[in-house]
Formats: structure tokens, sequence, C-alpha cells
């Protein structure tokens, strides 16, 4: 399969989540019936009927837009581990979360998103985010930049921040997921920071960083459709990410961490200060 993403491509995908987000993520939100909340692995990992739903919108709405195309869904991959494995093979294939952010979701909390990425032959080459409550869409598409589309068709360009100092950098630290001794190295080293927040919603802090509003992102766990769009959205508005150790990000690598700084010289710096024993 050959595929090609224009900006015409690109707004069909973006409309495509703020339907899935309008039909079936707000009509639920802070109404949420007994039983529509369920935990996975643990007390943060959870899934919604607005999760579940809004998924099997996304993915009836790409396979019918692109023929042929494999469709990665969380939940989906959730109930069959098996569809993760087939994304390295596939020609084209989406990755979807279809609301990330859920334990905010399912907390009535307005900080969630509906992400999705277009990965060709295993390269990421177009990334959506959508915010379901300012009903706009960061779009990447891989070489042409970023920007964030609204539904009346008006672009704002994304742009990062400019390098700074850690001393000086807003960050947003995931530090949860990751093992002793790091976990508790990167914890208590957050006041070298002029200033931390917590979002528990990684399409929230990848348009933040892509925007500007914050110099530095850092994950663990890597599951492609937590981070495949944002990283795209954060590298086409002139980011620098890359894992733990340097190397250049994946998505058929679900491990070894992740980095977003504004440019190559200020990923050094932050990588020692919260990673360096």
């Amino acid at each position: 399969m050959s595929q090609r993403f224009d900006r015409h491509a690109a707004t069909e995908v973006a409309t495509l989540l703020r339907d899935a987000a309008r039909a079936e993520i707000m009509p639920r939100f802070r109404r949420l019936a007994a039983g529509a909340v369920r935990s996975k692995t643990g007390p943060l990992d959870l899934v919604t009927d607005a999760d579940e739903a809004a998924e099997r919108v996304i993915a009836a709405g790409l396979a019918t837009r692109f023929p042929g195309c494999l469709v990665v869904g969380e939940e989906a991959a959730a109930a069959d581990p098996s569809l993760l494995g087939r994304l390295a093979d596939a020609d084209l294939a989406f990755v979807v979360d279809p609301v990330d952010g859920t334990a905010n979701f399912a907390a009535g909390l307005p900080l969630f998103g509906c992400m999705a990425a277009a990965v060709l032959r295993g390269e990421v080459v177009a990334g959506w985010i959508h915010d379901p409550l300012g009903d706009d869409t960061a779009v990447a598409l891989r070489g042409e930049g970023a920007w964030v589309e609204a539904p009346d068709g008006h672009h704002a360009p994304l742009t990062v921040a400019a390098p700074a100092p850690v001393e000086r950098m807003l960050g947003d630290l995931s530090w949860t997921y990751l093992p002793e001794p790091l976990r508790g190295r990167v914890a208590s080293r957050l006041p070298r920071l002029a200033g931390a927040v917590g979002l528990r919603c990684a399409a929230h802090a990848y348009r933040l960083v892509a925007g500007g509003h914050l110099h530095l992102l850092l994950f663990h766990r890597l599951m492609p459709w937590d981070h495949a769009a944002g990283w795209l959205l954060h590298r086409e508005a002139g980011g620098h990410a890359a894992s733990f150790d340097g190397q250049p990000y994946s998505p058929l690598r679900h491990g070894g961490g992740l980095i977003c700084a504004p440019d190559a010289a200020s990923w050094e710096e932050a990588r020692a200060a919260f990673l360096d024993p």
C-alpha cells in the first residue's frame, strides 16, 4: 500500500477524531454510569465505556478512509496483545488512544485527549492530538511542520520554546513507572527545574511542549498510542527527542524512556541533570 499524507488527508483524520469525541466521549464526561469505569492493570490504568466506544468509531472510520490499513487501538491491543506485533510489518498502520488521560476523564477532570498516528512501514509520518473540550486538533505531518487546526479551518503554527538551562525549564517528568533507583533519582531532582507539572495526560503534555509552554518531557513507558503522535508533533515543532541512551524514537520500541527538549544541547543537559548518578 502506498499512502501520502497531505493536509487534506490530515484534516480528514482530525475531523474523524473530532466527530468521535463529540459523539462518544463528551456525552459521557462527568456522566459515566455505574460500572462504566473499569481497572486494567492498576488504579491509574483505567478503561471506560467512552474509551471503547470512541475507539470503535475511530477504527471504523480509518478502515473506510484507508482500506486495508491496520488499526492498533489501545483497547483492542489490551484484548489481543498480538495486534501490537503486527505494527512492524504493516504498510500503513494507525495507532490510536481514544481517551488519553482516562484517569482524569473518569474523575471528571477536564484534562484528556484523543490521539492517533499514522505509521508507514515502522516510520511515524503523521500525528493528531485532539482536545475534546477545546474542540481543536494539534496536527503534524513529517517534514511539513505542526499546527493546531480549529473546526472552522483556522491554523496556528506550533513552535517549541527557546532553549534554556535546566534551572529555567518548565517540565512534566513522568516518574511514576520508572524503575528504582531511577525513580527516586528523578523524583528527588524535580526541584532543579524552574517548575514542574504532573498532568497525567501525555496528550496535553505533548501539546504544551510543542506549543512552547513547557521545555521538557520525560517518560519511561513508550506504548506507541501514547507517544507516536506527540513525538512527531514535538519534532515538527522544532524540538529534539531521544531515548535515555540517545537512540532515536521508534514506535516499535516500547521501553528505554524518552526525553523531549527544545534542542540537542538542552536535551544533553537535562539527561545529565536527571539521569546521571
